[in-house]
């Protein structure tokens, strides 16, 4: 029988590849122009084939598949791994400092070289001008640059601000650094080192005593010691515990890779917070440093926390060792900022005001749920899904597209069978109607039309070539790699042409079909093929990938989560052996036949840079720079090389989709999803985790890779819920989906002909995706709010437990569990066949926190502090706990986020052992970039008594139904709002959970809840 994903495959090579090519053309390539790779000789293309689908026969051109070693780059061992590598500490002289001046805010010195040049990974730049400024209350910058740059060199060392931000000193500096906290020393004994010094403490937070600075020209080295057990946190972008761990290599250089644990992925961010707990004594007062996992529960701690920042987005490695951090740099310069905290909250604050700007502030509908697959084949197919969503009652508010909705994966252009512009109209026009909204796919790579094929015609090409908007080769010709569609050409977005001309595209393809929103991908930038393969081939345009896609001969998906064999034996057991015929079938290697590697090492030139080739070897996921990215020399219009600025490619263009959408939807905040990201790019977008696997190990690491993107700057962030790669399981599944509902971006999304994974395919997923979605719905005002803070302060939304609760030394690690906001506490389950899970409450158990169980509005009964409790969660129950002290605003949920911001509001205040709770709310409308009129609602609990006091213009007409408080201790006979008594019939008090629900509560607040202040007394 003709399978459906059998259909997907042919269809896929008919609709890319039909474009009547001449056959009989001469299509041996050329030398690569500027790549240093020669392209493999190509055969020419002679006939047609027929293809027979349920016996209707269709021709077309055989495609040319490009060789799948175009991408196979040179075999490199990492410098940490080769036992030939030279040891540069032990080689090089290092700098003695001179001229040492005060300034106003710091000092300057001149840095020269203490000794002979080693020259051990590029050449030692002599001369070398250090700058320290205090710069506010909380930072401290140190500055190391080359002593003498010009146009030859600039581009190598200086990052410029107009790419990425530079802190600079407040205006009122001069006052507010009296009480800054920080110290810098510096010694030439024996040669030259700086240490930061906290104050308050005397604790030293950064020094490279003992060690010496490298600065060459492709090779930076420092090192800071370390205490002992520390905790740092951050330095992104990878798929690790949330603690890094003293021993962990993070290496930076982004890399278009399916999420391997522990290495480089998409993005860059140079930035680490480091927390130091201290053990306080009873009797003196004095601080001890806690280097110990050991904690006491009865003990007094205190913990300070600072950040350390590293403005430079050259390829580097950051070595985790027991004692210390070193920081081996590929070039750029030395650009620290230090910020003294001391808690994680003033930390993230300054980072962000001073450094990377605050994120963007998101439309209300983005809160919704999102739905996603490559493999939706047609408009037919996406209103299936909608359908079903709405026939299985489970809320959808944006539903996505892959690629297949291209015009033979082109950006900008929808095929014109399955995707045609006349259905999309008529399709996005119900879509929009029912307050739902589409979100396609645009890649980062643009085709190169087939010059000998006026069919195959690419205007889009044409106006980016004609505007200079694309990157080059050395010898200025254009570089062409090779994408999804073909061979193609990449934006230069250094070019003054590529953001014009990116906006003209997409506000031209909006008035074509109306999208809500932009998803960026391959924005590393990345491409398959080593250097400008395509060049002197594009007469065979288009082509297929130099690799099988999913569901291909030789590349169906059999994969399967951990512990699928317990649950489902048989279907295990099936793929298994499937898996292994496969295996088998298209197996290439001689298992008889080993080898020793010939590594490449290169050795420096006096002088001159080694681009694609660097002397030292970056532990990089893909080996070689260029592997899957365009390559290190490829070259911008300034002049600058790409090995110079690889990691800010996807930076670059979340700037200009942001840009473009605001020409292409007027007036309406961008919503924008970016794969590559570096410091600075939540100001323009939120972030997916890539592609994941559906395994239980990645739902595990999601919560570290969300909460260190809280730290980036980037609260919009989630992961493909169910996992991309692989197939999911029920099971999974349903954990997936509730644990997802509590991260800001919660979309599901899967590969190519792995089995289908709507929450609605398994009917407990179904269950388990409504249970959860009905709270993230109702508490949609209170996550809108959590954006508003960080849009604004730069707050975290996802929170750490260690972070809400910063004296407690236990909590270092914590991973499993997170807060949203201060408010929510969430405990998921992570492992497979768990019916239980453990969790800690913090602050409980007789230290003064309370929790509530949102389910059943009881008080947590907790006799022991710190202890991990064992909770039930049978299949299909996430817990979800109301932190005592809190207010949370809520809305009756809908189907979309339309429709729930017009229902009626409720209230619950989770009181502290105090009585006492605190919160807020922020409304809007919910889209516009400039807000006219918005509203400002603070919560107080305190005396029996809740107060809602509001302040702003914006008309909310919505009522409020109910409010209701959690830790009432004594039942109530007496309740008012506003001083009129409620009907005994609305009020509800409950003695075993000493919940008070005030329902009926429209009638008192006809004009609006907000439209006038209130107050709701108990007693």
């Amino acid at each position: 029988m003709f399978s459906y994903y059998s259909f997907i495959f042919i269809a896929f090579q008919l609709s890319r590849f039909t474009c009547g090519q001449s056959p009989d053309k001469d299509t041996t390539s050329i030398q690569s122009a500027g790549s240093g790779q020669t392209a493999v000789p190509l055969p020419s293309q002679t006939n047609s084939d027929v293809v027979i689908i349920d016996g209707t026969s269709s021709s077309f051109r055989p495609i040319f598949t490009v060789p799948s070693d175009v991408d196979t780059g040179a075999t490199l061992i990492p410098n940490i791994n080769d036992p030939e590598a030279k040891d540069a500490q032990t080689l090089c002289p290092g700098y003695n400092a001179t001229n040492v001046q005060r300034t106003t805010l710091g000092l300057t010195a001149i840095l020269t070289l203490a000794g002979s040049a080693c020259n051990v990974y590029g050449t030692d730049i002599e001369t070398l001008n250090l700058t320290v400024e205090y710069q506010s209350a909380d930072r401290l910058a140190v500055r190391i640059v080359p002593s003498y740059l010009d146009a030859s060199n600039s581009s190598q060392h200086i990052l410029p601000t107009e790419f990425v931000h530079q802190p600079t000193i407040d205006t009122n500096a001069g006052m507010s650094t009296l009480t800054n906290d920080l110290s810098f020393v510096w010694s030439n004994d024996p040669t030259f080192s700086f240490s930061v010094y906290r104050k308050s403490t005397g604790d030293t937070l950064f020094s490279t005593e003992g060690t010496k600075l490298v600065f060459e020209n492709q090779f930076i080295e420092f090192t800071s010691a370390l205490p002992s057990n520390y905790n740092l946190y951050g330095l992104g972008e990878t798929i690790h515990a949330l603690r890094l761990g003293n021993n962990f290599t993070k290496t930076m250089w982004a890399a278009d890779i399916g999420d391997p644990i522990d290495y480089n992925i998409y993005g860059t961010h140079p930035f680490y917070l480091d927390t130091r707990y201290y053990k306080v004594d009873d009797a003196t007062g004095n601080l001890t440093l806690v280097t110990s996992n050991e904690t006491e529960a009865t003990a007094d701690y205190i913990a300070y926390s600072h950040g350390v920042y590293n403005r430079n987005a050259h390829a580097q490695e950051i070595l985790l060792r027991p004692t210390n951090i070193t920081w081996r740099l590929l070039g750029g310069s030395i650009d620290l900022y230090f910020y003294a905290g001391p808690t994680q909250p003033d930390v993230t604050t300054a980072f962000q005001t001073s450094a990377i700007g605050l994120p963007a502030m998101q439309q209300y509908f983005t809160f919704g749920y999102h739905q996603c697959r490559w493999g939706y084949t047609n408009w037919s197919q996406l209103q299936e899904v909608v359908d079903n969503h709405e026939r299985f009652g489970i809320p959808l508010e944006n539903i996505w597209t892959d690629i297949d909705y291209m015009n033979q994966y082109r950006d900008f252009e929808n095929n014109a069978v399955t995707f045609d512009y006349g259905t999309g109209e008529s399709f996005l026009s119900g879509l929009h109607a029912g307050g739902r909204h589409y979100i396609p796919i645009i890649d980062s790579a643009i085709y190169v039309p087939n010059p000998e094929n006026a069919s195959d015609a690419y205007p889009t090409f044409n106006r980016g070539n004609d505007t200079g908007s694309f990157l080059t080769n050395p010898d200025g010709s254009i570089y062409i790699g090779s994408v999804w569609p073909g061979y193609t050409v990449f934006p230069d977005w250094l070019s003054s042409g590529a953001g014009p001309w990116w906006t003209n595209e997409m506000v031209t393809w909006h008035n074509k079909i109306a999208y809500d929103g932009a998803w960026i991908d391959m924005s590393e930038v990345a491409s398959f093929c080593i250097g400008s393969c395509g060049t002197g081939n594009i007469t065979l345009n288009p082509v297929h990938p130099p690799f099988k896609l999913p569901g291909e001969p030789g590349a169906v998906i059999y994969s399967y989560p951990e512990g699928f064999n317990l649950t489902n034996a048989t279907e295990a057991a099936a793929a298994a052996s499937a898996s292994s015929s496969q295996a088998a079938a298209f197996s290439t290697e001689d298992a008889g036949s080993s080898t020793t590697p010939t590594y490449l090492r290169t050795t420096p030139t006096p002088g001159a840079r080694d681009i694609n080739y660097p002397p030292y070897v970056i532990n990089n996921v893909q080996g070689d720079l260029a592997t899957h990215a365009a390559s290190p020399n490829a070259t911008h219009a300034d002049g600058r090389e790409e090995y110079d600025v690889h990691n800010l490619y996807g930076l670059q263009i979340l700037n200009a989709t942001y840009n473009a959408l605001l020409a292409a939807i007027p007036g309406k905040r961008p919503f924008i999803i970016g794969r590559s990201t570096f410091s600075g790019a939540g100001k323009y977008a939120g972030h997916w985790g890539g592609d994941n696997t559906s395994l239980w190990a990645y739902m595990y690491f999601s919560i570290s890779q969300a909460l260190s993107f809280s730290l980036f700057g980037i609260p919009m962030f989630g992961v493909d819920t169910c996992g991309f790669n692989g197939n999911t399981d029920e099971e999974l599944c349903n954990r997936w989906m509730q644990l997802s509902a509590f991260f800001p971006f919660y979309r599901n999304h899967n590969t190519l002909s792995a089995i289908p994974q709507e929450p609605y395919v398994w009917a407990s997923v179904a269950e388990a995706s409504r249970t959860a979605m009905n709270i993230r719905y109702s508490i949609l005002p209170y996550m809108y709010t959590l954006f508003y803070l960080a849009h604004n302060t730069g707050s975290t939304v996802m929170r750490a437990l260690a972070w809400e609760f910063p004296n407690d030394p236990s909590l270092a690690a914590a991973e499993t569990q997170f807060f949203l906001g201060p408010a929510l506490l969430i405990t998921p389950v992570l492992a497979q066949g768990a019916s239980t899970v453990n969790g800690v409450f913090p602050n409980a158990g007789g230290k003064g926190q309370v929790y509530y169980d949102w389910y059943t509005l009881s008080p947590v009964n907790i006799s022991t502090p710190g202890a991990n409790i064992t909770i039930d969660a049978p299949l299909g129950h996430i817990p979800v706990y109301i932190r005592g002290g809190y207010v949370i605003p809520t809305q009756e949920p809908a189907m979309v986020t339309r429709d729930a911001r017009r229902n009626p509001w409720g209230v619950i205040a989770g009181l502290s052992l105090e009585g006492t709770a605190t919160g807020n709310l922020y409304v809007d409308d919910g889209e516009s970039l400039v807000q006219e009129e918005v509203l400002f609602v603070e919560f107080t609990a305190s005396q029996n008594a809740l107060y809602a006091s509001a302040r702003g213009n914006y008309n909310d007409t919505n009522p409020l139904a109910n409010v209701t408080i959690l830790g009432v201790e004594e039942s109530v006979s007496n309740i008012t709002f506003n001083g009129e008594s409620v009907s005994g019939t609305s009020v509800k008090y409950n003695e075993t959970s000493k919940a008070l629900v005030v329902n009926g509560l429209e009638g008192m607040t006809k004009g609006g809840a907000w439209k006038g202040d209130w107050v709701l007394r108990w007693g």
